[in-house]
């Protein structure tokens, strides 16, 4: 598959009232929703596409309250930015899986709290022989 950098490219633009920055944010949430089975098999996401979804879901219900109408077309800036390079194919799997916090495979203590630690962990003898 060939990747053409303007292929998701949006215009910068101005909501003009309320109506078009809600008409704006739901295109912008359906479009994530559709490319969710899509996300699952670039990136090889571990997890089912209903999770992918709820964890789209749950990044447009943090911005939820937002009541100042540049803002919203601030995020929907970086929403179309985020969109273009996950659909090309400009991340890495790693930057992909840090939206799942709490699923992670790898948890978030994965890394030894001191240097010490790390080195015993390391040199400790297997169990298993």
């Amino acid at each position: 598959m060939a990747v053409t950098p303007t292929q998701f490219a949006r215009t910068t633009r101005v909501s003009t009232n309320w109506n078009d920055a809600k008409r704006r944010v739901l295109a912008a949430y359906r479009e994530w929703i559709r490319a969710a089975p899509e996300i699952q098999t670039m990136y090889s996401v571990p997890f089912s596409v209903a999770v992918i979804r709820t964890r789209m879901r749950q990044e447009f219900e943090r911005h939820r309250f937002v009541n100042k109408l540049p803002v919203v077309d601030m995020l929907l800036m970086q929403n179309n930015a985020e969109y273009q390079e996950m659909m090309n194919y400009w991340k890495q799997t790693a930057h992909v899986m840090s939206y799942f916090e709490s699923e992670n495979f790898r948890g978030a203590d994965r890394l030894p709290s001191s240097f010490m630690k790390g080195f015993l962990e390391a040199n400790r003898p297997n169990k298993a022989d």
